[in-house]
């Protein structure tokens, strides 16, 4: 644990927990000094990580400002909104849709950036403006246009930076359109999670501008990418960095049809087909190994359906609804049964995937990369010519 989560309750215990960490280094700390967190947090924030599911309790500056200020002087993030500002009380929403980052990934993303004196930088996703304002500190107000999509963020993001005395342009807007009147850009930055990288984005940039954004799966996993634009900004590739867990960009949202959509009223097996495996449920559940297997079964998700903690049912769907997989599992056990049904084979592209991922001995993070043009993606392994098999 840093000492920043442990009581320090002062931008000084952050700034030591993370320079000792590694993600703050000297050329940021300037603007870490100027620009405080707390002018960026509202009165309101469920402090850790927000999934929908777990029981952060509200933290309220008016009631219990000791414990607001510890929240925001830690390495943590912190949720300002939930179901895109629908949710109302302090009880937990179903989804985080906005929040202020972790600040070692913020200042880690930072870094991945590298801004140089007299770059433009576009951002995407202001939430509360700290990152917005970090930038503009350091490069100056016309540099930095950051785009929000949701207007009440917006404008408590613009009420955040004049309250720091900083003023980059905030547009409202979908962020996948970038901001054309600001092109070009030397740096993109993103700050949600992405399924694909969007053409505008490439399109505003100059050759060898650097993007940096969190890249997901539909399946699962995510991770933050580095891209340079080439010499005839026709394209972007670079490698994968670090781990990350951020909210999806609204726009590429999608949608998980329910359980009922798959069996058509029939009780499950239905028409499923019976077989076997020896690969068990949570050796996919990895965080990385979910990515792996994301990048090769495109369009399909998974679902765990729980009996205590030693037996589950790991359901697979196609999010067309017209295939899905089971594949039972219990503790101690070496075989598991497993049910496909539809035109493809959930489980079988899954199990695939992973004993690529497993042949090629596990590999971590920094080992894939992404190519991106305006036609779309294609994640590879060590190389750009060695593209992740896709299973479908």
């Amino acid at each position: 644990m840093s000492r920043a989560t442990q009581g320090e309750a002062g931008p000084q215990g952050l700034a030591s927990a993370l320079v000792a960490g590694g993600a703050l280094s000297s050329d940021w700390v300037p603007s870490f000094e100027a620009v405080p967190r707390e002018l960026f947090v509202p009165d309101r924030i469920w402090p850790g990580i927000a999934d929908g599911t777990k029981q952060n309790p509200v933290v309220c500056r008016s009631q219990d400002p000791g414990a607001w200020r510890r929240a925001v002087y830690s390495d943590i993030p912190l949720t300002s909104q939930w179901d895109d500002g629908e949710h109302q009380g302090d009880g937990l929403g179903t989804t985080p849709s906005s929040s202020n980052s972790m600040p070692t990934m913020v200042f880690s993303m930072l870094q991945d950036l590298d801004v140089q004196p007299g770059d433009r930088v576009l951002e995407i996703g202001t939430g509360t403006g700290w990152n917005a304002g970090l930038l503009a500190h350091r490069l100056g107000r016309p540099a930095v246009v950051t785009v929000e999509y949701d207007p009440d963020v917006a404008r408590g993001a613009r009420a955040n930076l004049a309250r720091a005395g900083l003023t980059p342009t905030v547009v409202e807007g979908d962020g996948r359109a970038g901001w054309a009147p600001g092109a070009p850009y030397n740096r993109v930055i993103a700050t949600c999670s992405l399924l694909e990288i969007p053409p505008a984005w490439l399109e505003q940039t100059v050759p060898g501008a650097v993007l940096v954004a969190p890249f997901g799966t539909e399946y699962g996993g995510e991770q933050i990418v580095r891209l340079v634009v080439n010499d005839d900004g026709t394209g972007a590739s670079g490698r994968f960095t670090r781990s990350s867990a951020f909210m999806r960009l609204r726009q590429q949202r999608t949608d998980r049809p329910p359980f009922d959509a798959y069996l058509n009223g029939e009780e499950w097996p239905a028409d499923g087909v019976r077989s076997t495996t020896t690969l068990a449920p949570p050796d996919t559940g990895g965080w990385l190994a979910q990515f792996a297997i994301g990048v090769a079964v495109p369009g399909a998700f998974w679902r765990a359906e729980r009996y205590g903690n030693d037996a589950y049912t790991f359901w697979l769907y196609s999010r067309d609804t017209l295939s899905w997989a089971s594949a039972d599992y219990e503790r101690g056990r070496t075989e598991y049964e497993v049910y496909q049904s539809g035109p493809r084979q959930l489980w079988g592209e899954v199990e695939a995937a992973w004993r690529w991922w497993d042949a090629q001995g596990r590999p971590g993070v920094d080992h894939f990369g992404l190519t991106a043009t305006p036609q779309g993606h294609t994640v590879w392994l060590d190389a750009p010519d060695h593209p992740v098999p896709r299973r479908l």
